[in-house]
């Protein structure tokens, strides 16, 4: 996938994130650079956010959107992490991947079509159910 091997994690509290970590060692992503999104980066781009340095923001409250953005992943590393975080039955997230579209994007924005995305899903989910019974 695109950009630098990365993940952006947004809206996890603080003792969520060092559970995180160990998630993501136990999965074999020992080596993996996080940047924990703080509210003050709710502005900047995705771009910009992913020039930080490993670990940056962790330890910072945050209250958006839970979110992971993955970039430069392959598609075997990113069916890895997806797979077992439903595996582990961690808490319900938006998943999005970073492309040269969405790199310019301000984080807000990009969480809030991550949303528009969910809850249209869940609509369309909910609608072939009712179809069916």
């Amino acid at each position: 996938m695109y950009g630098p091997w990365k993940l952006l994690v947004c809206g996890y509290p603080v003792e969520d994130q060092a559970p995180f970590l160990s998630f993501l060692e136990a999965l074999g992503f020992k080596d993996l650079p996080v940047i924990f999104v703080t509210e003050e980066d709710l502005r900047l781009s995705l771009e910009t956010v992913l020039n930080r340095g490993d670990k940056d923001g962790f330890g910072t409250a945050s209250s958006m959107a839970r979110a992971v953005i993955l970039s430069g992943f392959t598609h075997n590393d990113l069916h890895k992490l997806i797979s077992g975080y439903r595996q582990h039955q961690l808490p319900e997230q938006l998943w999005a991947t970073l492309t040269p579209i969405s790199e310019k994007w301000p984080i807000t924005v990009l969480l809030e079509e991550l949303s528009k995305e969910a809850q249209a899903m869940k609509e369309l989910r909910k609608a072939k159910k009712e179809q069916t019974t």
